[in-house]
Order: structure tokens, then sequence, then C-alpha cells
């Protein structure tokens, strides 16, 4: 199911996150859920990963989460203010010291000219520290999008894990 690829980064940062002490939360949209079964694909995660959450409906992602319905209704789904309160409302609901989010676009439509298919929001954040954003717009099928997506939360993780 997972590329080579994902699954070596994965069991590298499950490592970097062991020997760090870290647990890791995900709160996962557009890859319902991708995040975490990559992660969980490696045995021995469970020391590492805490809990994910799939929030895929606007409706999960308030009453799992906290994200207000009025952020959602004013910014969409697909925003950074959406994102940051998905990877903080993740820490808020869990025993995680780390947490990513990811909310997006991945196709094939749904798209619209302000957020096209392929946009995605990530936010990681962390118990003591600032929140982190940022997007990507990924080019390629749904596959290539939520792979990507995959793949850019785990160097965001990645980077949280190393600054402690």
């Amino acid at each position: 199911m997972f590329d080579t690829q994902l699954l070596t980064d994965a069991a590298e940062l499950l490592e970097l996150c062991r020997r760090a002490k870290l647990k890791i939360v995900t709160a996962e949209s557009c890859t319902g859920g991708l995040i975490a079964g990559c992660l969980t694909e490696i045995a021995g995660s469970s020391d590492v990963v805490e809990r994910g959450f799939v929030t895929y409906s606007n409706e999960a992602k308030n009453e799992m989460l906290g994200v207000p319905k009025m952020l959602i209704n004013m910014e969409g789904a697909v925003s950074e203010k959406v994102a940051i309160a998905m990877a903080e409302g993740a820490l808020k609901h869990s025993l995680g010291d780390i947490s990513i989010a990811v909310t997006g676009v991945a196709g094939p439509g749904g798209g619209s000219k302000e957020k096209p298919v392929g946009l995605v929001h990530f936010a990681c954040a962390g118990r003591g520290r600032p929140t982190v954003s940022n997007h990507q717009i990924f080019p390629g099928t749904r596959a290539d999008i939520r792979d990507a997506t995959v793949q850019t939360a785990f160097s965001m993780l990645r980077r949280a894990a190393t600054k402690g």
C-alpha cells in the first residue's frame, strides 16, 4: 500500500521521536488517515503514535478537534487557520507531544480558482512551542497528492522532533 520511501521515512521519523521521547498525534482530512496508517505500518510504532483523528467532514473537525464552526464557515475547511486549529485541537484532545494536521483538495474534483486541486494546508503543533504552518500545491493524481502530503507531513514532524 505504501511505497518503500514513505515506509523508510516513517521508520526514521519513529526512531527520531522514540529517542526524543515524543508522542505523535495526527489530524487528517484530505489524507483520510494515511499519515497515521503509514506510521503504524511500522512494527513497534505504538510507543510513538499516540492517536490519529480522521476529520474528513466539517462536523468531525468541530466535534473531535474543537475547530470552531464559525472559523470553518469564514475561512473554509481548506485554509491555514483551520489547519492550525486542527493541529492545536489534536494536542488538546490527546496525550501527544507533537501533532500534524492536513486539510486540502486532493481531487480530481472539488477545486476552485482560489483553492485548486492539489492545495494542501499543513500545521504542526507542539506542547510549549509555536505552531508552524505552510501550504503546498502538489501536481498529479489524487494518489500523487496524498502521497506528497504524507511526505511533507513527515518532514514537518522531523523538524519539530529535532527542535525539542
